[in-house]
């Protein structure tokens, strides 16, 4: 009798452990990244390496990366080289890797190409596309009600961000008469034409800047902070980096994106093609709120974003532009 009911355990056992091993069959082997500048920028190239090493986590995939990857023939190399490592996702982190990776991707069928804000066109590329509109409408809102000039401005890196009129927009929404100032730097990093670019708009009366550019940004606010004005943060929150001085912060989780990427592609569900992301995947959302900001004003952020998920459309009743 023990016998059997030791033979009936030892059963029960193995078929536990044969469903907890057939639940999730879905695997990803490796995983190459590249970014333009660094993993150790604490904005965006963080948030990319981060999210390669939560693929590592959650898949036990070997994960590669490279820095300073920006002309075409030191991509090109790093295509090379991932593929004879066997890389069946490669991850170019940022617009710039696009049309690149278009190129290259008849070469290397046995790849899956991903890149951000751009066009891809080819079978095996994806380009995943941050909704900014909305971000930057409630960026602006906050911006308008917090600026005792009635002047705030925006130092952005490309005229095509979505975020910027996003903020334009909410700006105007929340005060008729708020008086924008926009610059472009015409680069995701140059520090040098940013904070002209601000001394620029300081001396125009400016009280509140979005530094919409992730190599920038931190430099931007740091600057802010000395002059006591204000920053809308962008990429991250960039709460610490003063709550005095930094309003709130329109955080794009590229991390997050990343695993939800991976996790399509371990299903054989990532789609070719251009696919977009907002706050209701939970990749977007607005960061901590300086205690500068009224109570009042806050619970109305809050709310306002809770029904932007929940319907599509913003406090102006219209839609998200992107």
């Amino acid at each position: 009798m023990r016998k059997k009911l030791f033979t009936i355990f030892l059963i029960v056992i193995m078929i536990g452990l044969s469903g907890c091993s057939s639940g999730n069959s879905a695997h990803i082997e490796k995983v190459g990244l590249l970014v333009p500048e660094t993993i150790n920028d604490g904005v965006w190239g963080t948030k990319g390496y981060k999210g390669l090493l939560e693929i590592q986590s959650d898949y036990h995939a070997d994960v590669f990366y490279k820095e300073s990857m920006k002309s075409d023939t030191s991509i090109k190399h790093a295509i090379e080289e991932y593929n004879d490592e066997g890389v069946e996702l490669l991850f170019g982190h940022g617009s710039e890797y696009a049309e690149v990776f278009n190129s290259f991707s008849r070469e290397y069928p046995g790849i899956h190409f991903v890149s951000f804000n751009g066009e891809a066109t080819e079978k095996n590329t994806t380009s995943l596309q941050f909704k900014g509109y909305a971000m930057g409408f409630f960026g602006g809102m906050t911006a308008a009600n917090q600026s005792n000039t009635n002047k705030i401005g925006v130092i952005a890196a490309f005229d095509w961000q979505p975020e910027v009129q996003g903020y334009i927009d909410g700006a105007h929404y929340q005060n008729s008469d708020i008086e924008l100032m926009i610059e472009y730097t015409n680069h995701w990093d140059d520090q040098d034409i940013a904070l002209i670019k601000l001394d620029d708009l300081i001396q125009r009366g400016v009280d509140v800047v979005y530094p919409a550019g992730d190599g920038y940004n931190v430099a931007v606010i740091e600057k802010l902070k000395e002059k006591g004005l204000y920053a809308i943060g962008y990429v991250s929150d960039q709460s610490d980096l003063g709550e005095s001085t930094v309003l709130t912060s329109t955080v794009q989780h590229a991390d997050k994106l990343y695993g939800l990427v991976a996790e399509r592609f371990a299903n054989g569900e990532l789609e070719d093609g251009n696919l977009e992301f907002d706050f209701e995947d939970g990749v977007i959302s607005m960061g901590k709120y300086s205690p500068l900001i009224p109570e009042e004003f806050q619970a109305e952020m809050k709310k306002h974003v809770k029904h932007y998920i929940e319907t599509g459309k913003l406090p102006n009743g219209q839609e998200s532009k992107q």
